[in-house]
């Protein structure tokens, strides 16, 4: 028995019959298992790995919540239709606009709950919208990320959380994206700030998200079964009736009145990558547990499948020698995407996006085909900056007063550069000679970097302007950049309750989804920060609601 009181109930009775089953726990299998708890079911969570949290653990821990009752915090007010409105722009009639009012709707109910009936506790950020001038946008509020956790209160359970693979002290967003623009000078983070949080057991973003949430779990008895990887649903006629799992090796079959899958996506699983996305991702930004496990579950069962091809684009970069649980780990950027006296190019040399955009927006150029070529037209690409950006930013883990790590190539030329590479030198001695002519004018008139108010959020703000800067001084460098991915997004369809919709379009009886396993409500867009886990939790709050009512 752990200090907090609970078994982990490996093998029981108790665990191997339950009401409800989830599996996976991240952000979105926590909130179905709280909400279907609370509304009278006998609930199991099963976990392949031997750590809570999935994804969301090792994420920001933003939540995209339009009209949530903290927007004022940050003196925005939001309206339900123009929410709908922006979101509906978006998803560019792909998605049913039933679904987008389902998600408008409920998810500042969701949090409230959660608010109301946990420990955690939500304040807004000042973080606009991802596409600010799209109509019914907001320049900052729909944003939620969770205040620091005491994960102290959650006794040998602490221990079991997901650690990060790169956010790795306990700073908020907000501190991150404005405090201290940590993303470009993480040496200006107070240390003080960062010892006392870590003496006092504090954690922050996806940390103190999933820390809220197994609290809430564990307060309410529902027990956890690590290490039992699900890999089949029991039928019984045409209604889902438990799933099949190996727990610590061992074959167990757990019956249940409704099974929800929250298992994440299939970024990990290469077969799958093949057969459904439209690039490659060589190394997401995830754990690698994410195998698409529940994706063939439900195919198994005749679930209809959706916006298979879609992912939550990041660009990357792989530091040589760093590995998270074996795999090869790579880096999210910001700085060196929207930030001055830096701009990314192809193998031609050409530059072919605004670098400042969303990661998600940028991340889909790559994919680009060559109309004249079986390749990508923007693949292989560098991030190009000069000595003005080397000696203010950090460059992956490397610091400005750092020495140059092997893996940044250098020159003293643009040529010589590209020739090092393999850019045409041409083609970046014109780039870099039209960005320089555009810096001057103030205004990127090529891609429109700095135009929106994303970008310039997303910017230096002690620069003489957050996006634009020259390239000119020698020495220059080069950094690769790759795909990345938090995720993908697609999978089993789902209707207004979560439930999981059959090939013929009927609910799938006792099946339910929510989170990355399924086809996202936000189709091939990305809302804001948070604009994963908002729709993932609010239909892990409706998947939990409805499956409850199956008992």
């Amino acid at each position: 028995m752990t200090s907090c009181g609970v078994y982990m109930f490996a093998g029981s009775r108790r665990a191997r019959e339950a009401d409800v089953i989830v599996v996976g726990s991240g952000a979105a299998g926590l909130t179905a298992a709280i909400l279907a708890h609370d509304h009278g079911a006998n609930v199991a969570i099963v976990e392949r790995s031997p750590y809570v949290g999935g994804t969301s653990a090792v994420s920001g821990g933003g939540i995209w919540i339009p009209t949530n009752s903290h927007m004022h915090e940050v003196g925005v007010a939001d309206s339900r239709d123009e929410a709908f409105a922006y979101c509906k722009s978006l998803t560019m009639e792909r998605v049913e606009h039933a679904l987008l009012e389902t998600f408008v709707d409920t998810a500042p109910t969701m949090i409230r709950y959660l608010e109301d009936k946990t420990d955690l506790r939500f304040t807004a950020l000042s973080t606009p919208d991802y596409h600010p001038e799209v109509y019914g946008a907001r320049g900052g509020g729909r944003s939620l990320e969770p205040v620091p956790f005491d994960a102290r209160t959650l006794g040998d359970w602490q221990s079991r959380i997901r650690v990060p693979n790169a956010l790795s002290f306990p700073v908020t967003l907000q501190e991150a994206f404005v405090t201290y623009q940590a993303f470009y000078r993480p040496w200006k983070v107070p240390q003080d700030l960062v010892v006392k949080r870590m003496a006092n057991g504090l954690v922050t973003m996806g940390q103190a998200l999933v820390a809220g949430l197994l609290k809430a779990v564990l307060d309410r008895r529902i027990p956890i079964l690590l290490n039992s990887r699900a890999n089949a649903l029991l039928r019984d006629g045409g209604r889902i009736v438990g799933i099949r799992s190996v727990l610590n090796g061992q074959r167990v079959e757990m019956r249940a009145r409704a099974v929800i899958l929250a298992s994440g996506g299939f970024e990990w699983n290469e077969d799958l990558k093949a057969k459904f996305l439209s690039g490659p991702i060589p190394a997401p930004n995830s754990p690698p547990i994410n195998e698409g496990d529940g994706l063939l579950m439900a195919m198994e069962v005749g679930a209809d499948l959706a916006n298979l091809s879609e992912v939550w684009h990041y660009p990357s970069v792989a530091i040589p020698g760093e590995t998270y649980e074996g795999r090869e780990m790579v880096r999210g950027i910001k700085a060196e995407r929207s930030g001055p006296h830096i701009i990314w190019v192809n193998g031609q040399g050409k530059r072919f996006v605004n670098e400042a955009s969303s990661y998600n927006a940028v991340g889909k150029i790559f994919f680009s085909p060559d109309t004249s070529l079986p390749a990508y037209r923007n693949l292989p690409a560098w991030a190009i900056f000069d000595s003005q950006y080397r000696a203010k930013y950090v460059v992956g883990t490397t610091m400005p007063e750092d020495p140059d790590p092997e893996w940044l190539s250098k020159a003293e030329t643009l040529e010589e550069l590209a020739n090092k590479v393999g850019i045409h030198p041409d083609g970046l001695a014109d780039t870099v000679r039209r960005w320089n002519m555009f810096v001057a004018e103030g205004k990127d008139r090529e891609f429109g970097k700095g135009d929106s108010a994303f970008d310039r959020f997303q910017g230096d703000h002690e620069a003489s302007h957050p996006n634009l800067g020259t390239i000119e001084r020698g020495p220059f460098y080069a950094l690769p950049i790759q795909p990345g991915a938090l995720g993908t997004k697609g999978g089993p369809r789902t209707d207004c309750r979560a439930q999981v919709l059959s090939v013929r379009g009927e609910p799938i009886c006792g099946l339910y989804a929510a989170g990355n396993v399924a086809a996202s409500i936000a189709g091939p867009a990305y809302f804001g920060v948070g604009g994963t886990l908002g729709p993932a939790m609010t239909w892990g709050y409706l998947a939990g609601l409805n499956a409850a009512k199956e008992t």
